[in-house]
């Protein structure tokens, strides 16, 4: 007979080893009534008619401004951990102390110091804390390389759930990149180790005593853990939280360009054997890449030697890379792949400029005679045209002036007022050029058409249409 399968020995050694490089982060914020500091509390909003209405009403309708109505504290409890115990670095979470007046650390002894906030970076859900070393004699703990984490390994949580405390739960990693839609980083840790609310900030060990994620959520319908928790891996914290203690803020690199997935349908009509990279829909005015060194219409398959994958992928790589780096980006581009130079922007300066540049418009209602292709009545794009749709002049292709129902263009949600650019990556200029290309994209063997769309305000967008 087999030897029945065995868990890990004990991890006593371990834990006794880290809890005293994990803290208990205590936060206070001061809310103050409607009136300042002694206004009244505001009366919560409760649904018309409901059975509390009078309770509420017999209370809050007795606060009078000025009079017994204090300002009054709220506390948060999360955890963190030290990773510097010369210079007093903590890390936790920015939830843990978003908009806090006051920040504590609570060591494992039972000592608490004040802690000062470095940096913070909401994208991620990281933040920097200092304490004074001198004060308390600190136990630091070192980021471990996560991307060796297999599905299967051991790894042991410490924290403070529901503020009981310095906790251990054990488990082991259920999955990887995980995307929870919670940043534009997305790339978590699945673990199935138990973590709650007060766990946020806390460290994830491997079995050698390495903090290879930081706990920062759960899916949980109760609020207590059901054996699904998320971390921040190690190799995108340590990035980021090396910036913030240098800087106090985060300098990530940036390409300049607005990207979609790459579907099957846009894979086939490029030319693709297979759905992969990131389609770039878009350059940003004034980007990194508005020189023309990558164009709208381009699938960037890999970045400065990492693969782009999918969409997901490209965000990441590019934050992680430095600005002002000159990096090699692989596109696909009129069926052939290419290699182009660029040299990386800050993302954090252009925040204001991807803003304006992404503002959307929608089409109006109107319609003129023209050549009819896939459902749409097109048009040139004169001056009648722009005004009655409110086209920008920079916008430049074959207007849209009608779509009729239930078309294929109507199910992919083209509207009158819309503007082709391109088919296929080849500009087109006149209804009569639409036509022609997509005769020419049948006679090719093509099922789908890729357009690229442009709205009023410039806005482009990639669809692709159904030739059958």
């Amino acid at each position: 007979m087999q030897p029945r399968a065995q868990g890990p020995a004990s991890v006593a050694d371990l834990a006794d080893g880290l809890i005293d490089a994990v803290v208990n982060i205590s936060t206070s914020q001061t809310v103050k009534g409607q009136d300042g500091e002694s206004g009244p509390v505001p009366m919560p909003k409760v649904p018309e008619g409901s059975p509390f209405q009078e309770f509420f009403d017999e209370y809050f309708g007795k606060q009078e401004p000025g009079r017994n109505n204090p300002s009054h504290q709220v506390q948060s409890l999360g955890s963190g951990f030290v990773v510097d115990a010369e210079q007093g670095i903590v890390v936790t979470n920015n939830h843990v102390i978003a908009d806090a007046d006051e920040i504590e650390v609570n060591f494992n002894d039972g000592s608490k110091l004040k802690a000062e906030l470095i940096g913070k970076d909401t994208k991620t859900d990281l933040a920097v804390l200092k304490v004074d070393p001198k004060k308390h004699k600190l136990v630091a703990v070192k980021f471990g390389d996560s991307s060796k984490t297999r599905i299967g390994d051991w790894v042991m949580a410490i924290g403070n759930p529901f503020g009981l405390g310095g906790t251990v739960t054990v488990g082991i990693v259920s999955a990887r990149n995980r995307d929870i839609n919670s940043g534009p980083y997305d790339n978590f840790i699945q673990t199935d180790a138990a973590i709650n609310r007060g766990n946020s900030g806390g460290p994830l060990f491997d079995m050698y005593g390495q903090v290879i994620g930081i706990n920062t959520a759960i899916i949980s319908p109760t609020g207590g853990s059901i054996g699904i928790g998320f971390a921040i891996p190690a190799e995108l914290a340590s990035g980021v939280i090396a910036q913030l203690r240098q800087f106090g803020e985060t300098r990530r690199g940036w390409l300049g360009v607005r990207i979609q997935p790459v579907t099957d349908d846009i894979a086939e009509s490029l030319g693709m054997t297979s759905s992969r990279g990131a389609l770039v829909a878009g350059i940003i005015d004034g980007g990194p890449v508005a020189n023309g060194s990558i164009l709208a219409g381009d699938v960037i398959t890999r970045f400065d030697g990492k693969d782009v994958n999918n969409v997901k992928d490209l965000p990441r790589v590019v934050a992680e890379s430095p600005v002002g780096k000159e990096v090699d980006v692989v596109v696909i581009r009129k069926g052939k792949e290419q290699t182009v130079k660029v040299t990386l922007g800050r993302l954090e300066d252009s925040d204001q400029q991807a803003k304006k540049d992404d503002q959307t418009g929608q089409g109006e209602d109107g319609a003129v005679q023209g050549v009819d292709v896939l459902g749409m009545t097109l048009g040139a794009l004169d001056d009648d045209g722009r005004k009655t749709f409110g086209i920008s002049k920079e916008v430049q292709g074959v207007l849209v002036t009608e779509v009729q129902k239930d078309s294929v263009a109507a199910n992919k949600r083209i509207e009158a007022g819309d503007v082709i650019v391109d088919i296929a990556q080849e500009t087109v200029s006149t209804p009569e050029d639409v036509a022609a290309r997509i005769e020419k994209l049948r006679d090719e063997g093509r099922k789908n058409a890729l357009l690229m769309l442009a709205s009023k305000t410039g806005e482009l967008r990639f669809v692709t249409l159904q030739m059958d």
